[in-house]
């Protein structure tokens, strides 16, 4: 079996595999079905066709891809010839993908320039040149467009199909302690942090999350609905792919598409938020829509779905709440899937490791807290980040001298071995399943002219959480809320784009002993009045 012996590194762990069971099923895409034979023959071609344009250990590669075969494919090459691949969302726009792309010092960009009408080639040409100066090319997945914008024309431009006509690669650069995956997400700053992990870190928790999810039954497959752009989608499909099952990888969110893969493919095991179930449940009929699962993994958004657990219930979906964070990977903790309904449905559970350990802090004294006493959340174990690439100040401030992360969420200890996931501590915003900097929103609505300051709070509404701002004008100006918006579109991932811009005379505001706070709660709470209006 699969799980039997401990893989060292994400190349062992995929030949082990099809060694084994080299006609098994691995990944399901539309009607094409890569068998693990297939999948380590075609990520083998292509880490030498990544090596032919200069990709070597410890280098960058930038998949800005959907949840396509070519993603793990490229994943899997990099990880042969000890790269990094560095997640893009699909969803980010110019400014985004320039900041990551220059940032990391990315030699190849991956994209799709035909998915689902975005014209990535076009969001390109929007970046500014300097940005991409040290690409070496740009790998394309799929058609490309008839005519080629003139400001990327000066780039290499290769199909993904190329790169699987070249042979194997020969020699073999992975390592346990090589890093392999930088994922994104929001710091103190407007810049997201780069969040690094190793192969052994990622390896060893896929095979840790089959065993304890029980992965490797037989009947087992999964349906990966979430971007492998972030941990939650990424986590689930590398744990189904270390038990030696096969993924089904979907690259539509819309609910109607979903339903019929499901029906289609008979999926035993899912993951995704509380909007996503809350939306199948409403189009898919009968007392038992969903035979096949046995049970599905949720994280809890949205505060107006806090009865959805017990709904799924009665009409035999089985909801298990979970926990996880780029810096610990996801699927760090799950509540038992056999326990009561009213504790699976609470964020958090048991950590997935034996090794892992959780305690939880007073943030004001500094003290470890006992069972059902709320303070700050702080996580080890074998799953937990190298650090953030590039950035050892904000390494040092995150992870403690002994090694735990400070996860900045608001939890307790549950008595059980586990802990219960209450909130987040700061100011981050939780939207479309993504934790967002509003530092993000607030610095490219400021580009705006008239605009001199911004605060940006999540209210929840009937399709999901969503972000609005309020913004205070220079004397003299209007503001043109359309014009905001459109602005907002334009430049950042659309989960990010704010519902409503709104125009006030001063932000609210507490004192405190380092100057005035910003009333982030009154904020929100004039958000839902005028959104009432």
């Amino acid at each position: 079996m699969p799980l039997t012996h401990p893989a060292a590194d994400l190349w062992t762990l995929i030949a082990g595999i099809a060694d084994e069971t080299p006609q098994a099923p691995a990944l399901i895409h539309g009607d094409r079905v890569l068998s693990f034979a297939e999948l380590v023959d075609s990520a083998a071609r292509a880490a030498q066709g990544l090596a032919d344009l200069g990709v070597g250990p410890g280098d960058r590669v930038a998949l800005w891809l959907p949840n396509t075969p070519a993603y793990p494919l490229l994943l899997f090459a990099c990880a042969r010839l000890g790269a990094i691949a560095v997640a893009v969302n699909t969803r980010y726009r110019a400014v985004e993908v320039a900041d990551i792309v220059e940032r990391s010092g990315a030699k190849v960009l991956a994209c799709a320039p035909g998915f689902r009408s975005i014209d990535f080639l076009a969001i390109l040409a929007d970046i500014d040149p300097h940005a991409l100066d040290r690409l070496r090319a740009l790998v394309t997945v799929g058609d490309e467009p008839a005519s080629i914008p003139p400001a990327i024309e000066r780039l290499r431009r290769v199909p993904f199909e190329r790169l699987l006509t070249r042979p194997r690669l020969a020699a073999n650069h992975a390592r346990p302690s090589a890093p392999c995956n930088i994922f994104t997400t929001s710091g103190t700053t407007s810049a997201p942090k780069f969040v690094l992990h190793r192969q052994g870190a990622i390896t060893g928790h896929a095979q840790q999350v089959a065993r304890v999810f029980g992965l490797a039954a037989p009947e087992t497959i999964s349906l990966s609905i979430l971007p492998l752009c972030g941990v939650f989608g990424f986590n689930q499909t590398m744990a189904t792919l270390a038990a030696g099952k096969p993924c089904v990888l979907v690259e539509s969110y819309e609910i109607a598409e979903i339903a019929r893969l499901i029906e289609r493919h008979r999926p035993t095991t899912m993951f995704g938020s509380d909007d996503m179930y809350a939306r199948l449940l409403d189009v898919v009929p009968g007392d038992l829509p969903f035979p096949s699962i046995k049970w599905a993994g949720y994280a809890a958004f949205n505060a107006a779905l806090n009865d959805l657990p017990e709904r799924a219930e009665r009409r035999g979906l089985r909801l298990s709440g979970l926990y996880g964070m780029s810096e610990v990977q996801a699927l760090y903790a799950l509540q038992p899937p056999d326990s009561a309904v009213a504790d699976r449905k609470k964020g958090g559970g048991v950590p997935t490791s034996p090794l892992a350990h959780i305690r939880v802090r007073d943030p004001e004294s500094g003290e470890l807290l006992g069972v059902g006493q709320p303070g700050a959340l702080e996580c080890a174990g074998p799953s937990l980040m190298a650090g953030y690439y590039g950035n050892e100040k904000a390494t040092a401030e995150t992870v403690t001298a002994d090694g735990y992360v400070r996860t900045g969420d608001l939890a307790e200890l549950d008595g059980r071995g586990g802990f219960t996931f209450l909130s987040r501590m700061g100011d981050v915003l939780r939207l479309s399943g993504f934790l967002v900097n509003p530092l993000e929103i607030e610095t490219h609505l400021q580009k705006l002219p008239g605009i001199t300051g911004c605060q940006t709070i999540a209210v929840a509404r009937p399709d999901g959480v969503r972000a609005v701002s309020f913004v205070i004008l220079a004397p003299g100006t209007s503001l043109d809320e359309a014009a905001a918006i459109a602005h907002c579109r334009h430049g950042l991932a659309g989960y990010k784009v704010p519902l409503r811009v709104f125009a006030i005379d001063d932000f609210p505001k507490t004192p405190s002993p380092n100057g005035f706070k910003i009333q982030r709660n009154r904020l929100r709470d004039m958000a839902l009045e005028r959104l009432k209006g």
